[in-house]
C-alpha cells in the first residue's frame, strides 16, 4: 500500500485515500492534488479523484454524466452481498431518485426537524452534565447525542444507541477489499441484524402507527404511489447511518479543534450566538463528508483530463472546501466566512438531513460551552476511521473543566 506523499515528483506515486497517514490529515495531500494533478487516479483500485472546487461542483450537479450508482459499487462489493445502504436513495438517479425523494421529503422536512429542537437541547444538556475531567468525547458525547436524536426521529428504542454506533461503523467500514475474514463476517452479520430489526419496526408500525417518521412514511401517498417495504428499509438505514456518522464526526472534530484553539473556545463562551457561524466554517474547514462517489456514464473531460466511461470517481468535497481558487486563505478558520462549502452535497442529491445535522451540532456545542470553562487536548495518538466517504476520530481524549 503506497503511502501518500507530496510534491510534483511524488505525484508519480498514487495516493491511497485509505492510508492511515492520509486519513490523519488529508489536507496537505489535497493541496498537492489541486496544484499538480487535479484529476488523477488514486488507490484503492485506481479511483479517479477530482479535487478542485469547480470540478467537484461539475461532478455533483450532473447526474446524467456522473451517476450516483457509484454508491452501489463502493458499498456493495461481492464480499458483502446485498447491502440496503447501497440500494438506498443515495445510490439513485433520475425518476427513481425523484420518486423516493418526493415520498420522503416531508418526513425529514423543517416542521419535523423543528419539533426535535427541545429534545436535542435537553439531551445535550443531560449528556454534558455527566462529563467532568478526562473524557473520551466520541463515546461520551459525540456519538450518544445523534444516536438519541435518530432513535427519537425513527421511533426506535434509545437504549440501542451503542448498537446504532456499532451498526453504523460496520456498514461504513465497507471497502473494495475486506480487511480480513473477520471483517467479512462482521459486516454481513451487521447487515442481517440491522435489516431484521428495522423490518420488525416497519411491521409493528403497520399494525400500530405512532407519532414517528416511520409511521408517517407508511401513510405517505403521492399520485397513488407509496414506498414499498424494501424502499422504506433502505431509506431508514440511509437516515440512521448518515445521521449518526455525519453528526458524530462533526461534533467530535469540532470539540477537538476547540480544545486545540482555546481562544476560540473562550470566544464562543462569551458569544454563544457565534456557534452557528462556527459550525458552518467547520463544515467547510474539516467537515465529516470528505468524498462522494460517482460513476461516469460516458467519457468526461475535467481539467484537461479525460475520465473513461464506467469509471468510479471520487468527488473530494473535503478538498473543494480548501480550494484557494474559491476561498481566500482556505487553511485559515474564519467565523465570518459564511459558507459551508459542499459538505452536504450539491444539486438534486443535497442531503435531506442537513438541517437536522446543523441543529444537533449547534445545540451540542452550545451545551458544552455553557457547562465548561475550558477544554484541553490530552496527549496520545489519535486514530481516524477508515471509510470511503466520511472522516472523523475513532476516539479523542479531552479534559473538560466545569464552570
Amino acid at each position: 500500500m503506497a503511502r501518500a506523499v507530496l510534491g510534483r515528483k511524488a505525484m508519480q506515486a498514487r495516493i491511497d485515500v485509505l492510508d492511515p497517514a492520509f486519513r490523519a490529515d488529508p489536507y496537505p495531500h489535497y493541496a498537492a492534488l489541486r496544484r499538480d494533478s487535479p484529476v488523477c487516479q488514486v488507490d484503492p483500485g485506481g479511483l479517479w479523484a477530482v479535487s478542485r472546487h469547480d470540478d467537484v461542483v461539475a461532478v455533483l450537479r450532473d447526474p446524467a454524466r456522473f451517476s450516483s450508482e457509484a454508491f452501489r459499487v463502493v458499498w456493495e462489493p461481492l464480499w458483502v452481498g446485498y447491502n440496503p445502504l447501497a440500494r438506498s436513495i443515495l445510490a439513485m438517479d433520475g425518476p427513481a431518485h425523484a420518486r423516493v425523494r418526493a415520498l420522503t421529503n416531508r418526513a425529514v422536512g423543517p416542521r419535523r426537524v423543528a419539533r426535535l429542537e427541545p429534545v436535542i437541547r435537553e439531551h445535550a444538556a443531560r449528556l454534558a452534565a455527566g462529563l467532568d475531567g478526562e473524557v473520551e468525547i466520541v463515546a461520551a458525547f459525540a456519538a450518544p447525542l445523534p444516536a438519541y436524536v435518530i432513535a427519537t426521529l425513527l421511533g426506535l428504542d434509545p437504549a440501542l444507541g451503542v448498537s446504532f454506533k456499532r451498526w453504523a461503523d460496520d456498514f461504513l467500514s465497507v471497502t473494495p477489499e475486506p480487511l480480513d475474514r473477520a471483517h467479512v463476517t462482521r459486516v454481513r452479520e451487521t447487515v442481517a441484524e440491522l435489516s431484521a430489526y428495522l423490518n420488525a419496526v416497519i411491521a409493528d408500525r403497520r399494525r400500530a402507527p405512532i407519532d414517528d417518521m416511520v409511521s408517517e412514511l407508511l401513510r405517505t401517498e403521492l399520485d397513488g404511489q407509496c414506498l414499498r417495504d424494501t424502499e422504506l428499509l433502505e431509506f431508514m438505514i440511509a437516515i440512521l447511518l448518515g445521521g449518526l456518522e455525519t453528526t458524530t464526526h462533526l461534533l467530535a472534530t469540532s470539540a477537538v479543534y476547540l480544545a486545540e484553539h482555546p481562544q476560540l473556545w473562550d470566544r464562543l463562551r462569551a458569544e454563544p450566538a457565534l456557534i452557528t457561524a462556527f459550525v458552518e466554517e467547520m463544515l467547510r474547514f474539516d467537515g465529516p463528508s470528505q468524498t462522494l462517489p460517482r460513476m461516469t456514464t460516458c467519457d468526461v473531460t475535467l481539467s484537461d483530463v479525460t475520465i473513461p466511461a464506467g469509471s468510479l470517481v471520487l468527488a473530494l468535497v473535503g478538498s473543494a472546501g480548501r480550494d484557494e481558487r474559491r476561498f481566500p486563505d482556505p487553511d485559515g478558520f474564519d467565523l465570518g466566512r459564511g459558507s459551508a462549502g459542499l459538505s452536504f452535497g450539491h444539486g438534486i442529491h443535497f442531503c435531506l438531513g442537513a438541517a437536522l445535522a446543523r441543529m444537533e451540532a449547534q445545540l451540542g456545542l452550545e451545551a458544552l460551552v455553557r457547562r465548561f470553562v475550558a477544554i484541553e487536548p490530552l496527549p496520545g495518538p489519535r486514530e481516524y476511521n477508515r471509510t470511503m466517504t466520511v472522516r472523523g476520530p475513532v476516539a479523542a481524549r479531552l479534559r473538560l473543566t466545569p464552570g
